[in-house]
């Protein structure tokens, strides 16, 4: 996947995960909501690795199309 893909992707679940929030506020979000906005953050975890991976590949010289998008239990572990 090249990068302008992930960042569609990226804009595609940032969309939804706004329209989700927004019935959260408005007090209508039902918990099939809620679980699709964990669904979402994890996705897009996923996605920011993804890129920065890719970056790194590219930084260091290396194929960026060999980076690939890591499981949920190692994105989730991260320390910001």
């Amino acid at each position: 996947m090249e990068d302008p893909q992930i960042h569609g992707s990226i804009d595609r679940m940032v969309a939804e995960e706004h329209e989700l929030w927004q019935r959260e506020a408005a007090g209508n979000a039902t918990d099939g909501d809620r679980q699709r906005l964990e669904e979402l953050r994890v996705s897009l975890d996923q996605c920011w690795d993804l890129l920065r991976q890719r970056r790194a590949r590219r930084h260091a010289g290396q194929d960026p199309e060999q980076a690939s998008a890591r499981p949920e239990d190692v994105v989730e572990r991260y320390r910001q």
